[in-house]
């Protein structure tokens, strides 16, 4: 198969022809139609990630058919077009029980613990707990797009956050998660506040359903500039870009009792960001991490798509090649792209 491949973190990933995968007993082998490419690609490039083992294949938001499956998968076959989350739970620990496999303590992640999706063909493990079914109606970019920022950003406006209608939702940060994150919160009836550096991305967040912009570059405190929009701070605020500056915002605008969604990751340096620790306790704000989403939960969200309240479609900005995605994945911490860029020809 031809794959994206690294040896060296920060070194320039290849294109080589790799051996193609077998499925474990409990897996399968996806050939992939199409892939994401998203910052925490990036991430792992970079070594952020202890997961991530050398030589390494990444991507992890993937959509495809199944070519092959262990002898001990019963619930998919040959043929069947499926996505998956990408965070795949072992299916047998105290948390997949409960029903939280984002979080398993023996955790399936392509792309960072075993090889990922930027190839023409993926092994996923533990395929009966974590593949999900597509709906024909759904076409492979778009089923990629939803595999991490999308479906991350549904859990956590929707779980984490609880956003109803009528309630102020800040989101900092309107790169693939955050205009996620704003279609999402504008389809349950909730008034979206984009903020970000960029004029462009700010306009394209208003087309996604965003009641009100602010320019971080423009404003001399964000906080106060959300407040003043909100008439006293937003009742939900999520940190879609992951950076010390944007977490600290997300929780200073906050209103009493607000409700923080920490979604962009915070590593390296990042990641003991400042935290306004006497408005957390003297307003009793509430903060949660959120960190992909189940299997079982992708049917609420493929529900509302089928309805047309969701149009993941449209956060797509450029559908590119294998050979294209080298230069981008390097350049992501610089990107200035609209929307999200999905691998479609291999």
């Amino acid at each position: 198969m031809r794959a994206m491949y690294y040896e060296a973190f920060e070194a320039t990933p290849e294109i080589r022809t790799l051996p193609d995968p077998t499925p474990t007993p409990g897996g399968v082998v996806i050939q992939v139609e199409a892939t994401g490419l998203c910052r925490s690609d990036w991430h792992g490039w970079m070594g952020h990630d202890p997961d991530i083992r050398l030589p390494h294949v990444p991507g992890h938001e993937l959509a495809g058919r199944v070519v092959a499956k262990g002898s001990a998968v019963s619930r998919f076959r040959a043929g069947e077009r499926v996505t998956v989350p990408f965070v795949s739970g072992c299916g047998h620990c105290g948390e997949c029980r409960s029903g939280n496999q984002q979080i398993c303590e023996e955790q399936f992640q392509p792309g960072f613990t075993h090889w990922g999706s930027f190839a023409e063909y993926v092994a996923i493990d533990y395929a009966d707990h974590n593949l999900v079914h597509l709906p024909e109606t759904i076409d492979y970019a778009t089923a990629a797009s939803l595999g991490c920022r999308f479906a991350t950003s549904f859990r956590a406006i929707v779980d984490q956050a609880r956003v109803t209608g009528g309630e102020w939702v800040a989101v900092h940060g309107c790169g693939g998660v955050g205009l996620s994150a704003i279609m999402i919160a504008a389809a349950l009836g909730a008034n979206p506040i984009a903020i970000d550096i960029s004029d462009e991305k700010l306009a394209f967040a208003r087309q996604m359903g965003a009641v009100a912009t602010v320019n971080a570059r423009d404003v001399a405190d964000v906080a106060e500039a959300v407040r003043e929009i909100t008439g006293g701070g937003a009742h939900a605020s999520v940190d879609a870009l992951g950076s010390p500056v944007t977490c600290f915002n997300s929780i200073k605008n906050l209103r009493r009792r607000g409700r923080h969604v920490q979604v962009g990751l915070m590593l390296a340096d990042h990641a003991t960001p400042q935290i306004p620790m006497a408005q957390v306790i003297g307003h009793e704000l509430e903060i949660y991490g959120s960190h992909g989403m189940q299997a079982w939960r992708y049917d609420a969200m493929l529900a509302m798509i089928a309805g047309g309240k969701l149009a993941p479609q449209k956060l797509i900005g450029r559908h590119i090649n294998l050979d294209e995605a080298v230069p981008a994945l390097m350049a992501m911490d610089k990107a200035t792209d609209l929307g999200i860029s999905v691998i479609t020809r291999f």
